[in-house]
C-alpha cells in the first residue's frame, strides 16, 4: 500500500491543529475527504487540503477508496462514529476519552477485531520524549523503588482553546458527557500507567464545577490514585489555571526524583539521593499555544501501523483502562468514596 487515503470527521481545533496538518505531512498519506455538520467549515478544510466535503459522516463512509478516518468529534460521538467506520471497512484513530461508557468502548473493540481493522486512541502523551526517556529509567530499575507520584494538566479551560470558544461542545453535557477529567484527566491516567507500566486499582476523587458558570461539566478535580503493586500518588485536572498552564508529573522514588516538563528549559530532571542532578533537554511537550505545535507522532504511527500491518501503540483495550478510570473517578465523587477500578 503505497498511500494511505484518509477522511477527517471533525473540521475543529483538534482536527485543524494536529490531525490535518500531520497527515498532510506525512507522504503516505492523501487527505480525499473531510466531514462537519457545518458545511462552511468542511468546505473551508476541504479546500485547504484539496478534499471533498460531507456534511454527513455515514456518506463519506459509504466512499470506497477512503482507507481510515480520525475522529475528531465531540466525547458522545466518539463511540457510534468509530463503531460505523469500523462497520465500513475503515481503520480508525479516534480522539480521547474514546468513549463515554465502559459498554461504547467495549463495542468499539468488538468492531475492529469483527472487522479486522486498526482502533487507536489519541493519547498523545506517550510518544512526548522526558516521558519516553522516564519510563526507560524507571523500567531499568535508575530509580529503585518507586514510592510515589504527582501528575497535573491544568489550563484556561476550552474557550481558549476550541474553534467556537465560550460556546464549544465542552461545556454541554449531552455531547461533553465529561469536562476537564475527560479532556485533560484521561491524558494523565494514560500517562501514569504508561510511565509505571502498572494499572491503577483504587481511586478516590473530588470532581466539582467551581470555575466556569452556567454549566454543569466538570472544572476541577483532584484524584487520589493507588497502582497495583501498591504506589500511592495524586492526580489533578483542571480549566482554571487562568495566567499560566501546568502539564508536569513528578515520580518520587527511593534513590531520586524524576521531574517532568517541571522546568521551562529541561523537560527532564533527574535529582538523585547522593545529590546528583541530571537536566535533560528534550524536545518540548506539545501546547495549545502557536509556537507549541509540535508533532504529537500520533498520527505517523497510526499510519505506519496500516501500512506495515503491525499492532498500533495505543489499542482500543489500552484506551479502555485509561477511560476506566475517569469513569470510577466520577463514581468515587458521586459516592463520596474509595472506588475499586475494573481492571
Amino acid at each position: 500500500m503505497d498511500c494511505l487515503r484518509i477522511g477527517v470527521i471533525g473540521c475543529g481545533s483538534i482536527a485543524r491543529r494536529r490531525h490535518l496538518p500531520e497527515y498532510a505531512n506525512n507522504d503516505k498519506v492523501e487527505i480525499i475527504a473531510v466531514c462537519d455538520s457545518y458545511d462552511v467549515r468542511a468546505k473551508e478544510i476541504a479546500e485547504i487540503y484539496g478534499a471533498k466535503a460531507y456534511t454527513d459522516y455515514h456518506e463519506l463512509l459509504l466512499d470506497p477508496d477512503l482507507d481510515a478516518v480520525s475522529v475528531c468529534l465531540p466525547n458522545s460521538f466518539h463511540a457510534p462514529v468509530s463503531i460505523a467506520a469500523l462497520n465500513a471497512g475503515k481503520h480508525v484513530l479516534c480522539e480521547k476519552p474514546m468513549a463515554t461508557s465502559h459498554e461504547e468502548a467495549t463495542q468499539m473493540i468488538d468492531a475492529a477485531t469483527k472487522n479486522d481493522k486498526k482502533l487507536m486512541i489519541a493519547h498523545n502523551q506517550r510518544f512526548v520524549s522526558s516521558h519516553r526517556k522516564a519510563r526507560e529509567l524507571i523500567g531499568n530499575g535508575e530509580l529503585g523503588k518507586i514510592y510515589s507520584f504527582r501528575t497535573v494538566f491544568g489550563h484556561g479551560g476550552p474557550e481558549g482553546w476550541s474553534i467556537d470558544g465560550r460556546n464549544s461542545w465542552f461545556f454541554e453535557k449531552e455531547k461533553a458527557f465529561i469536562g476537564a477529567m475527560g479532556d485533560l484527566g484521561v491524558h494523565k491516567t494514560d500517562l501514569i500507567r504508561y510511565l509505571l507500566g502498572e494499572e491503577v486499582t483504587e481511586i478516590a476523587a473530588f470532581v466539582e464545577t467551581n470555575a466556569k458558570e452556567n454549566t454543569n461539566i466538570d472544572d476541577n478535580a483532584v484524584c487520589i490514585l493507588k497502582m497495583e503493586s501498591g504506589i500511592i500518588g495524586t492526580l489533578a485536572a483542571s480549566w482554571s489555571y487562568v495566567s499560566e498552564s501546568d502539564n508536569s508529573t513528578i515520580i518520587y522514588g527511593e534513590n531520586g526524583i524524576i521531574r517532568l516538563e517541571d522546568d521551562p528549559e529541561h523537560s527532564l530532571i533527574v535529582q538523585y539521593k547522593n545529590g546528583e542532578v541530571i537536566k535533560y533537554k528534550l524536545d518540548k511537550i506539545q501546547t495549545n499555544d502557536a509556537d507549541g505545535q509540535h508533532t504529537s507522532h500520533i498520527i505517523d504511527s497510526f499510519i505506519n501501523a496500516i501500512i506495515k500491518d503491525t499492532d498500533v501503540p495505543i489499542t482500543g483495550s489500552e484506551g479502555l483502562k485509561s477511560l476506566q478510570v475517569i469513569l470510577s473517578a466520577l463514581e468515587s465523587s458521586q459516592q463520596k468514596g474509595i472506588v475499586r477500578v475494573p481492571i
